[in-house]
């Protein structure tokens, strides 16, 4: 490899480095601003002028993230949240879905997760149960908690799938060594439901 070009390398290397870099630190401001709103929303109305200072932050942070790293997923994914949760100035839900879609699309397991819960809350359509569905595996191969979760859920009661223990038992598992509280419970309970079928019905194969 000629040395010119190398030096190209490294140099486009180091100034991405860079970018991600400035990208993150804007996202953790941004997020910074995000979480005292969090802290005091619940005290006041959503509509408040004294959080409009906080929500401007945010935003203003999160969209210099975008511009420092166009690539940067976890930019789009708050602006996203701030777009279609928040009453921030200049707010709008299309930009926020259109947001939240392009981070899910791009890999970010939150963002999947979260469109994937939209897709199932705010669509009775067959069509978004199955985009839903679509996300929120994406969002579990990532290991996302809250997706290993929903996802077990929904193998367990069936909801738009073929009703499987098995896989319901491996996504509680997986979801509760991340820490959901939820998926520790329902891990247990349907792990005893298991145990208890198992010791009542001689047979009832081994294989979970």
């Amino acid at each position: 490899m000629p040395l010119s070009v190398l030096f190209c390398l490294i140099h486009t290397s180091r100034e991405m480095h860079s970018r991600n870099k400035k990208a993150m630190e804007l996202i953790a401001k941004g997020w910074s601003a995000l979480k005292e709103v969090d802290r005091v929303i619940d005290y006041c109305e959503l509509n408040d002028k004294r959080l409009i200072p906080l929500l401007r932050a945010a935003k203003e942070n999160f969209e210099l993230a975008l511009e420092a790293d166009n690539s940067n997923t976890h930019a789009r994914y708050w602006l996203s949240k701030l777009h279609l949760k928040y009453h921030v100035p200049g707010a709008c839900k299309a930009i926020g879905a259109a947001l939240l879609v392009e981070a899910a699309d791009m890999g970010d397991k939150d963002a999947q997760y979260e469109l994937g819960c939209r897709l199932r809350v705010e669509n009775d359509y067959v069509q978004s149960d199955q985009q839903a569905f679509y996300y929120l595996e994406k969002a579990v191969d990532q290991l996302h908690p809250g997706a290993l979760y929903l996802l077990g859920a929904v193998y367990l009661t069936g909801d738009c799938v073929k009703k499987d223990i098995s896989s319901a038992l491996w996504c509680f598992h997986r979801a509760s060594e991340k820490g959901h509280a939820g998926a520790a419970i329902a891990y247990g309970s349907l792990l005893l439901r298991v145990l208890f079928l198992r010791c009542s019905s001689p047979r009832m194969p081994n294989k979970i």
